[in-house]
């Protein structure tokens, strides 16, 4: 019987064989992304357009010359000698016919608005304007000048055509100017005055407060990880229940439970005034104390899950190896199992302080004036005040704060070492 030989393949069937690798790879890539699609539609949908329309809105400022467009032209000329130098009657005249225009399309109150940012109580010249401006014939009428003038002095004032022609642009950095506590003038920049700068501090407080926030979860939840991880495991899952707990329970639940223990009339100080530990009730409420006691119980499980997953990793050999060495308890934890379970304390802490940076409601409702946070703030201007440049601006600056402090922690920790487990 003769032994077969296999034939050498040529150089055609080689390459058709490649040609149907590389098909059936593409094929499989296809239905891959196919799978995944759903969830990179959603993050796109819910994650990238928003940052992107707040990063979009936080420069925008395209209502001013869209609805002032000769205005904004006439006014590149205008080069005031002095502080009170009013703009020629061409600035006026231009207004006028802009003002007509924007009347009929229902846009005089945008522009307003808009300005009223930087100037409260303009908003209410241009409602006014808005009733007067269409009886105007803009070849018989005139001058414009002592019309508007007439119709409200805030058009005889030069800040006002000053504000007009400082934002003029398409975009502004006057939002972020804002946020820092400056605004746009003539020169540049020029620092807010004392009694309406508030946001440098509520970025301040709000990073400061986060950190304390993050620092007491890590001192209240390290032991409880440490005696879930080193329990047996009925008392281990009777813990972690516990531990669990709270996620089950609506967060202004525990907020509002919170307001019950800690204001005047609360558990906490009726009980030391009936036993005489106290003479008045203890100021717990609407401060940073409420606020920092309230946001480390609801954020405390983001910092003990971690660590508990992380010190389950360890083998218990190892503190027993560095005691049988000759070190002392103390000695072998700080020496070994602290280290081992420092993965687990950065992933407990990054998720505590990315969590407690943006909270707005525990704030809102137990810290008062000087226990809220700069979310706070954004949340403010977007449903009440409707300055959602501002509240874009205010965002972006936290956002990018954020990845600073990231950026901190993978320089100096080193994200590698962040372990979820």
């Amino acid at each position: 019987m003769e032994a077969t030989k296999d034939t050498p393949a040529t150089a055609g069937e080689l390459r058709a064989l490649r040609a149907s690798m590389r098909r059936s790879r593409r094929r499989e890539n296809a239905r891959s992304m196919l799978l995944i699609a759903p969830l990179l539609l959603f993050v796109v949908v819910t994650f990238a357009v928003p940052i992107v329309q707040m990063l979009t809105r936080s420069i925008d400022n395209s209502v001013i010359p869209e609805t002032l467009p000769l205005t904004t032209q006439e006014l590149e000329s205008w080069e005031p000698e002095r502080a009170w130098d009013l703009p020629p009657e061409a600035v006026y005249r231009a207004f006028v016919a802009d003002i007509q225009v924007a009347i009929e399309e229902r846009r005089h109150t945008v522009v307003g608005s808009r300005l009223n940012y930087e100037m409260p109580g303009i908003a209410s010249k241009f409602r006014r304007l808005g009733r007067a401006a269409p009886d105007w014939n803009l070849d018989t009428d005139g001058p414009f000048k002592d019309l508007l003038i007439e119709n409200n002095e805030a058009w005889g004032d030069p800040q006002v055509w000053r504000l007009i022609r400082n934002y003029s642009g398409n975009y502004t950095s006057g939002y972020f100017a804002n946020s820092v506590d400056y605004q746009l003038g003539d020169d540049g920049f020029e620092k807010r005055p004392d009694d309406e700068s508030i946001y440098v501090m509520l970025f301040m407080r709000t990073i400061k407060m986060s950190l304390i926030i993050t620092f007491t979860c890590f001192a209240l939840g390290y032991p409880v990880a440490w005696l879930l991880a080193n329990s047996s495991d009925r008392y281990a899952n009777l813990m972690l229940i516990l531990v669990l707990l709270p996620f089950w329970t609506s967060l202004l639940v525990r907020t509002s439970a919170w307001k019950v223990l800690l204001q005047n009339k609360g558990l906490i100080n009726e009980t030391l005034l009936s036993l005489g530990i106290i003479n008045e009730p203890l100021p717990l409420m609407y401060n940073q104390f409420a606020t920092i006691v309230a946001m480390s119980h609801i954020l405390l499980p983001f910092m003990i899950l971690p660590l508990y997953s992380v010190m389950k990793t360890i083998p218990p050999a190892h503190m027993r190896a560095a005691k049988s060495l000759g070190a002392n308890g103390f000695t072998a934890f700080r020496r070994v199992y602290f280290p081992e379970s420092t993965p687990g304390i950065g992933a407990g802490a990054i998720l505590v302080f990315i969590l407690a940076i943006g909270y707005y409601i525990t704030p809102a409702i137990v810290g008062g004036t000087s226990g809220i946070f700069i979310s706070n703030r954004i949340a403010y201007h977007i449903s009440s005040s409707l300055n959602w440049g501002l509240a874009a601006a205010l965002g972006t600056i936290l956002l990018v704060a954020v990845l600073i402090l990231y950026w901190i922690y993978d320089r100096v920790v080193g994200i590698d070492n962040m372990k979820l487990g």
